[in-house]
């Protein structure tokens, strides 16, 4: 039980307090006000979030690891969790291009759009590694900014070092980290990546597709990983979605369609 110093402390100093199951809502206002605050004191109108796995190396290191795979299964020809490390390799390298791929992309709307206004588009993040890292690598070495929304995981949840660092944040819940991405969200790219990436892209989805949000460019970067990870015709063959839903979506391979289809949408220079 509290005792009376407890008591007499006030409330949005006292810890205890504020991380009681009842003070939850108070805990949701809270993370929902600290990262709006600060874009709307930075002056941010508008952001390009990209998404995609945490997991994907750069091209340098998927291809060392895949070379270290077949070095050890060669010396083990007939191990068959060794030839699975392979296989799982040679798809990492494969996929390993959409880091350079989103590095580019990062670079292309940051310098495209500084000359515009510095905090317009600006390149949004979850904040971690892998795909996220190369987006925010991006815009740094295109001289802007980038934010980052870090999540408190168990794993992977370290911000990668090319956010801004006045504009990196912690969530705790998911829930309103979703809603920062697509707040100011003029469009969405996403990446191959994994239940994260996808829980994402239909979370923005839904919302278009409802009219909970007005229309914006949603982007599949990577054709082969797309067709492969989600059959969406097969949805609209068995009802549970409309042909015109497919529409929603647009698919591409590189930076610079990606960045073609955005500026066409909006018109831009």
């Amino acid at each position: 039980m509290a005792d009376e110093a407890d008591a007499y402390r006030l409330a949005f100093a006292d810890h205890e307090f504020l991380m009681r199951e009842e003070s939850r809502a108070a805990r949701l206002e809270l993370e929902y006000l600290k990262p709006e605050l600060v874009q709307l004191d930075e002056g941010i109108s508008s952001t390009v979030v990209i998404f995609g796995s945490a997991r994907t190396p750069q091209p340098d290191d998927a291809r060392k690891r895949l070379e270290d795979a077949r070095t050890a299964l060669a010396a083990d020809p007939d191990n068959a969790e060794l030839l699975r490390q392979v296989t799982l390799a040679e798809n990492i390298d494969k996929n390993s291009i959409y880091y350079e791929e989103a590095r580019k992309l990062g670079a292309m709307i940051t310098r495209d759009t500084l000359e515009n206004g510095p905090c317009d588009m600006v390149v949004m993040t979850g904040g971690g590694p892998g795909i996220m890292e190369a987006a925010n690598r991006g815009a740094q070495e295109a001289g802007g900014k980038s934010i980052g929304l870090n999540i408190q995981l168990s794993f992977e949840q370290e911000p990668n070092p090319y956010v801004t660092p006045h504009l990196c944040f912690q969530f705790h819940y998911f829930a309103i980290r979703k809603l920062h991405f697509l707040k100011r969200a003029r469009a969405l790219v996403a990446c191959p990546g994994g239940f994260g990436t996808l829980d994402e892209l239909f979370d923005a989805l839904t919302l278009v597709q409802t009219g909970r949000i007005d229309p914006l460019p949603i982007l599949l970067m990577g054709r082969h990983f797309w067709r492969r990870a989600i059959d969406f015709d097969a949805l609209v063959e068995e009802g549970v979605i409309s042909p015109e839903d497919i529409q929603l979506m647009d698919v591409v391979d590189t930076a610079e369609d990606a960045w073609r289809i955005i500026r066409d949408f909006y018109r831009l220079p």
